[in-house]
This record gives C-alpha cells, sequence and structure tokens, in this order.
C-alpha cells in the first residue's frame, strides 16, 4: 500500500497543500494559514511543486501530472471535462453542462465542480456565470479572480 505524502508549497494566492503518493495527485488546496513551506518533498510531489512553480512564474500553461482525485464516477466524469478548457479561456456552467451532455444536470455539475479535489491543475476556476460573473470558488472569489487574471493578463494597465 503507497504511503500517502503531504508538502507545502508557498504560492502568490496563499499556500498549497499538496497531497498523493506513487498513484498520483489526489489533492491541491489552497490554505489561509500561513504554513510554512516543506523544506524536503516528497518525491512521488516534487514533479507537481515543479510545475506550480512554472505555472505561477507564468512559463507552464498546461500540466503533465499522474491525478488521482477522489470523487464518484459523475464527479470524476465533470473533473476530466474541466481538463479540456485551455489555458486562458473560461467556460460558463451552461457550456460545461452542454459538454456534458444534460443540460439539466447544471446544479450537479456545479457542485461537483465545487467538489473539486485538485485546484488549479484541475481548472474549475475557469468556468463561470452565464452573465461573466465568477460565481463559487471552494478557494475565494479573489483566487478565482486572481488565477483568471493570471491566465489571461489584460494589456490595459490598472489605473488603481
Amino acid at each position: 500500500m503507497n504511503q500517502i505524502q503531504i508538502t507545502y508549497y508557498k504560492t502568490p494566492i496563499g499556500t498549497a497543500k499538496i497531497v498523493g503518493d506513487e498513484n498520483g495527485i489526489s489533492s491541491v488546496s489552497v490554505l489561509d494559514d500561513a504554513i510554512e513551506t516543506s523544506k524536503n518533498t516528497p518525491k512521488c510531489l516534487q514533479d507537481c511543486v515543479k510545475q506550480l512553480d512554472e505555472y505561477f512564474k507564468g512559463e507552464r500553461t498546461l500540466f503533465s501530472l499522474k491525478l488521482n482525485p477522489k470523487g464518484t464516477e459523475f464527479q470524476k466524469k465533470v473533473w476530466n471535462e474541466l481538463l479540456q478548457v485551455p489555458y486562458g479561456k473560461t467556460r460558463t456552467y451552461l457550456e460545461q453542462t452542454k459538454k456534458l451532455g444534460d443540460v439539466k444536470a447544471i446544479r450537479a455539475v456545479a457542485s461537483a465542480n465545487g467538489k473539486n479535489p485538485i485546484w488549479i491543475i484541475i481548472p474549475c476556476h475557469r468556468i463561470i456565470g452565464s452573465d461573466g460573473s465568477l460565481t463559487g470558488y471552494a478557494g475565494g472569489i479573489w483566487r478565482k479572480k486572481w488565477l483568471l487574471e493570471h491566465e489571461n493578463p489584460s494589456t490595459q494597465q490598472s489605473l488603481f
């Protein structure tokens, strides 16, 4: 049986808690608490830390990691569809639901998005409301906004 490993990595939006084992990454979340960055990252998590670091530096737009999220078959189907939303793009909850083939399942799809255990890498932050609003994000709307702006920086400088 593989030993579950945990590491902590400092990002611009908080400390990422990365959980996984030899079967893949099972969880990435960002914590509000200031937790010290791990000094020794377990071997099975090193590539995840490296790729997240490249992402936050603007050097990576696509992750190539072995993922092992825990969830129902429906949730995994929703999360797999999230992986199809390209870097720098957004999709509405309705578009996401249509891609999955059942527009009546919009609430279930939104719920599954909210239970995504692998933040950033499985890009649930790229799903927005039909009116363009940044609805719902387990990590907080400010993090969702930050991630979307990071992936698609405006050419206009902020005046404020």
